[in-house]
């Protein structure tokens, strides 16, 4: 008789995704005036996969880079922030995406240039989908970039989320939503409340689901996901905190942390995620979840880049938020 049996999890979290190289301008301003530019890692996927690497989960991370200087950079990257890269492809007959960042100084979102079309994980498959790998892994989290930069990553999204849930494991979903990648916003919330159904947190900020649900509150966003199967729905309020829907804490509502200056709001979604997954694969209460989420995110806002903000173990030890 074949055995059928789950295998026991190695590791806690695994995220498939694009890495892009960022380069940050030098001064405010068009990006065109400036005159240099600082190389960081940038992409939903892998900022959650730092976040919760340095809150001491093991991470795991697969995608596919180019062999260029570009590829080396991130894969080396990644792998200093301890995080498991042999699921990620090199590929010498591909390219690596980037993009430019500008510099702003007044809290406004600054201006991004994106150079990912025809990348080497826009080029990922469902075939890519190594159900064995990551169903060896405790939670999937997930967003809706990954889903949207080809028509083959779409499908590679499901079937990496239908694999975790037949296997009994969690998955988050972050919306995370880039409507210049969709054909239309049609396709686009079709697609994402789709994905959303699959999982068992969801993490809209307020403003996407009113483009999602056409619901203006954070209780009629809520309420939508949960209709369709989600055990917790988390709505980012911004400085005004997050509200939460949960099989087993009800619903309530976590104040924002204080603000001295805000100087990039990029990522700050993505350390709110790896605050509130953290916490929930520790066995954290909801409260507990969103709070920790909540003080990273405004963490976040306060430092140039994506990746700057997220907290060490220690860190957030000595926070105690």
């Amino acid at each position: 008789m074949t055995s059928t049996a789950i295998p026991a999890t190695t590791f806690d979290v695994a995220l498939f995704g694009e890495a892009m190289l960022l380069l940050v301008a030098d001064r405010p301003g068009p990006i065109e005036d400036a005159q240099s530019f600082h190389k960081r890692t940038a992409g939903a996927e892998t900022n959650v996969a730092i976040g919760l690497a340095r809150l001491g989960l093991k991470v795991g991370w697969a995608s596919r880079l180019g062999t260029d200087s570009m590829g080396r950079y991130l894969i080396a990257a990644m792998k200093a922030e301890g995080i498991d890269c042999s699921h990620v492809i090199c590929d010498a007959t591909q390219k690596t995406g980037f993009q430019f960042k500008g510099r702003v100084t007044d809290g406004s979102d600054p201006p991004v240039e994106y150079h990912r079309k025809g990348s080497a994980a826009s080029q990922m498959t469902a075939d890519d989908i190594d159900v064995d790998w990551l169903i060896s892994a405790r939670h999937l989290h997930a967003t809706g970039v990954f889903a949207a930069i080809s028509e083959t990553t779409l499908p590679a999204a499901r079937k990496s989320m239908d694999a975790m849930r037949a296997a009994g494991r969690t998955i988050s979903f972050d919306p995370n939503l880039r409507p210049t990648l969709w054909p239309s916003t049609e396709a686009m919330r079709s697609a994402i409340n789709d994905l959303a159904s699959r999982a068992d947190w969801v993490l809209p900020g307020m403003e996407e689901g009113l483009v999602l649900t056409g619901h203006d509150t954070p209780e009629a966003v809520a309420a939508f996901y949960r209709a369709r199967g989600a055990k917790l729905v988390v709505v980012k309020l911004g400085a005004e905190g997050a509200y939460y829907d949960s099989d087993v804490a009800g619903t309530g509502h976590v104040a924002g942390f204080p603000v001295a200056e805000v100087i990039d709001t990029v990522g700050a979604g993505d350390g709110f995620a790896a605050g509130v997954v953290s916490a929930l694969l520790e066995g954290r209460t909801v409260p507990d979840a969103v709070r920790r989420g909540a003080w990273i995110g405004a963490r976040a806002v306060q430092v140039l880049g994506d990746t700057e903000g997220l907290p060490t173990r220690a860190q957030l030890e000595e926070a105690a938020p």
